[in-house]
């Protein structure tokens, strides 16, 4: 009974003693930090939107290590991994006494050491932390391993297993040695690349692929794949065993290191630095377009380098879905001399033109234009700022749609004017554009002409609102993005297509001369744009299934006669969106039929405004229904005159007189002014009988010079006589105006003329007044320059 006592106390004196044992290994696990290397960062990749990888990072310890999710390999491999070498992995825990127990009778039988225990978990140990091979590290590498099973889940350990073996040399992990080795991820394997994934790690240094080691290499694989077809660890459905191991010795063991993707490398920097976080980045771009978009850049790269042309940039997005297809942001990631790793799509430039598009469909919006009314195209001058034309003259009148397709200056100034300058701010800022100054004031009117910058991914997103129903939505490069917003509306669809139609006109002046003799993609409609001084040059616009922009400059700013839109930039933009879009008979005509919220309305055929009982001719247009003309046409104008003399007459003054009703064209006084000092006239309405009076006619003057909130600044050392300030006015009927300056008499003169007047420093208060007494006043402000 006594022995009975003393027996149960052994007994429960071993298991207290185990049970504190277990408890101080299980403190010890969570107390002992982890392998440190296993927290280290891998290697970076960027893939395109089909899962292959663009462009690989080096690890920040110079070694190629991609993250391998249990998903992304090749079950079949893990199967055969697990086969290999630890067939009870998902039984054990970290340490399998079975498999030890087995080791060690083979090896005593035999005599020396054939077979070993370690699990993959403590080799996932020993690459980890590589120590000695001597019985102590056996100790702690158990204890090692325990540990990870502890700490980790068994696909944690799995995938660190994945992604640390080595293959030799600074590879590391089954992801890169597949790109590696074969060229392809590791997502699918052919029973010769899994034997061989499986043959180098027992051996990295004598078994990875080169000329010398081709013979054990193969040897290796060729013997491991024997051994998993026997056991069933490898197989291929509806193949016998034998077949495939024939398969597999017939079949090249790799020799020769592939070198790693390194493909749209602007993309990869700029979008590891968006998201430095992430370690695999999956993009919405499409290989194949990518490669096309670089190939033709690259092509067009040493004609334009002759022409003094070193940088340049292109964005190409599915119009529809707004991913980003390509993106290529140099013409050389390696040219040194030139800014080859600026990303250019990524960096603000001066638009030139192209934002015209966008001006006009806003006008069209807010019933301020339509394609088909006239404006002015004459000098105009704002303060120290006066537009001009790329071609440095002026059509006097000119319609909307014509300004817009020849590109000219004053339409689109006189446009934004009306529009305001924060409001068309507000709409680009809509459109995604988040590189302008935000400071209130910063832009002034040259914005209608290229006087800010703006990316090219940002007027990518303006032209593809244009492109679709008018709604901004925001471009799509990494597949994981979803819209933080939906899409808002920019423009009206509407107004969007009008503008589609303004740009798909042909006979234009950036209208690419090759493309007169070649031909033009189906259904492109696009807009070039040249910066001020010839630093950029940029052509945007869309195909059936495309939107595109490309961009051409130097990145030092230097200029170059061959930096215009319509010589360089539209005819890569051409080539592009034939490159990528489909061809043939079968495609559907996509602007045929207006969208549903343009109506047809009856215009004045010769201004594009509502048409009073003197326009003889009209004509029907479309117009968005929420913005039809209201304005009535100005220019023609019924006048009663003297069929006698040919002198107009009044209400007042007609008796007695044989009179009939005559349409006559009036066109504005600064339109006359300017004409005037070309050498030109227009024909006029015949002027008053004596003793006659125009009634009816109520509109105020309008002061055209000096602009509202004008500045005038004057020269330190310059005669203010050399210095004078032009007075300018638009009066119905060219009356005459009298002009005051703080009070004081200046002078006389009729509208379509112009007085000068010499300034002082101070405000001053500046009226005129016409022949009925109305009147206009402008607040002048008068400093000298600092």
């Amino acid at each position: 009974m006594r022995l009975v006592r003393l027996s149960a106390r052994k007994w429960v004196g071993v298991a207290l003693a185990g049970l504190v044992l277990l408890c101080t290994g299980l403190a010890a696990a969570w107390w002992v930090p982890l392998p440190e290397r296993l927290a280290a960062p891998p290697s970076v990749v960027m893939a395109y939107r089909d899962g292959s990888p663009a462009y690989v990072f080096l690890a920040p310890d110079e070694r190629w290590r991609i993250p391998a999710p249990k998903d992304r390999v090749d079950r079949a491999y893990v199967r055969a991994l697990l086969a290999l070498e630890d067939k009870r992995f998902l039984q054990h825990l970290g340490v399998d006494p079975l498999a030890a127990l087995r080791a060690f009778g083979l090896n005593l039988r035999r005599g020396r050491r054939v077979s070993g225990a370690s699990t993959l978990t403590m080799q996932l140990v020993r690459v980890l932390e590589p120590r000695p091979r001597t019985f102590t590290s056996k100790v702690v590498e158990s204890f090692r391993a325990a540990q990870l099973e502890v700490r980790l889940s068994k696909q944690e350990v799995l995938e660190a297993y994945l992604q640390f073996v080595p293959y030799g040399r600074n590879v590391e992990g089954v992801e890169a040695a597949a790109l590696a080795y074969f060229g392809h991820t590791a997502a699918h394997l052919s029973p010769a690349e899994i034997a061989t994934l499986l043959a180098v790690p027992q051996n990295p240094n004598r078994r990875f692929p080169s000329p010398e080691n081709v013979a054990r290499l193969r040897s290796a694989r060729d013997d491991i794949a024997r051994r998993l077809l026997e056991s069933g660890g490898l197989s291929v459905d509806g193949v016998a065993s034998d077949v495939v191991l024939a398969e597999v010795r017939a079949t090249q063991v790799p020799d020769v290191l592939k070198p790693f993707p390194r493909e749209a490398p602007h993309a990869a920097v700029w979008l590891k630095a968006r998201r430095p976080e992430a370690t695999w980045l999956r993009t919405t771009l499409d290989a194949g377009t990518q490669r096309f978009v670089e190939r033709t850049l690259g092509d067009a790269a040493r004609r334009l380098e002759r022409q003094g042309i070193h940088n340049g940039a292109v964005v190409v997005a599915d119009r529809e879905a707004g991913d980003v297809l390509a993106l290529v942001g140099n013409f050389n990631f390696f040219d040194g001399d030139n800014g080859g790793q600026i990303i250019g799509f990524a960096t603000p430039r001066s638009p030139g033109s192209a934002l015209k598009p966008l001006l006009y469909a806003l006008g069209i919006d807010q019933g301020l234009v339509g394609p088909e009314t006239l404006v002015t195209d004459i000098p105009v001058t704002y303060g120290g700022y006066a537009p001009r034309n790329f071609d440095g003259r002026f059509q006097g009148l000119v319609r909307m749609e014509s300004a817009l397709s020849q590109s000219l200056n004053l339409p689109f100034v006189l446009l934004l004017e009306k529009l305001g300058v924060e409001g068309f701010l507000g709409s680009l800022r809509q459109a995604g554009v988040t590189s302008l100054d935000p400071h209130p004031g910063h832009y002034g009117l040259s914005a209608a002409v290229g006087g800010m910058e703006l990316t090219p991914l940002e007027l990518a997103g303006v032209y593809l609102a244009l492109a679709g129903d008018g709604r901004a939505r925001p471009l799509r490069v990494l597949d994981e993005d979803v819209p933080a917003k939906p899409a808002r509306a920019l423009v009206s669809p509407g107004a969007a297509w009008l503008t589609r139609q303004a740009l798909s006109l042909r006979d234009r002046p950036d209208f690419p001369e090759r493309r007169r003799l070649t031909g033009l993609p189906a259904r492109v409609h696009w807009k070039t744009g040249t910066s001020f001084g010839n630093r950029d040059a940029w052509a945007a616009g869309s195909g059936p299934k495309h939107t595109a922009v490309v961009w051409l400059g130097n990145f030092d700013h230097a200029s170059s006669v061959h930096l215009v839109g319509a010589e360089n930039a539209a005819p890569l933009l051409f080539d592009l969106l034939e490159g990528v879009g489909p061809r043939g008979a079968m495609l559907q005509e996509e602007d045929a039929a207006p969208p549903k919220d343009l109506v047809r309305v009856e215009v004045c055929a010769y201004s594009g405004q509502v048409p009073t009982d003197a326009c003889a001719q009209r004509k029907t247009v479309d117009a968005v229904r929420t913005a039809v003309p209201t304005t009535p046409c100005p220019y023609h104008q019924r006048v009663e005159v003297d069929v006698d003399s040919g002198l107009s007459v009044g209400p007042g003054c007609r008796d007695g007189r044989r009179t009939e009703s005559r349409v006559y064209l009036s066109w504005p006084s600064s339109l006359r002014r300017w004409l005037a000092e070309q050498q030109r006239q227009l024909p006029e309405p015949p002027p008053l009988a004596p003793g006659c009076v125009v009634g009816g006619e109520r509109d105020t003057p309008t002061i055209l010079s000096p602009p509202e909130g004008q500045v005038a600044l004057l020269i330190p050392g310059m005669s203010t006589r050399e210095q004078k300030v032009p007075l300018e006015a638009e009066a119905a009927h060219d009356r005459e105006l009298t002009w005051f300056v703080d009070g004081a008499f200046l002078g006389t003169a009729r509208a379509a003329e112009r007085l000068w007047w010499q300034p002082t420093v101070g405000t001053h208060d500046i009226l005129v007044t016409d022949d009925r007494g109305l009147t206009a006043r402008r607040t002048l402000v008068v400093r000298e320059r600092d």
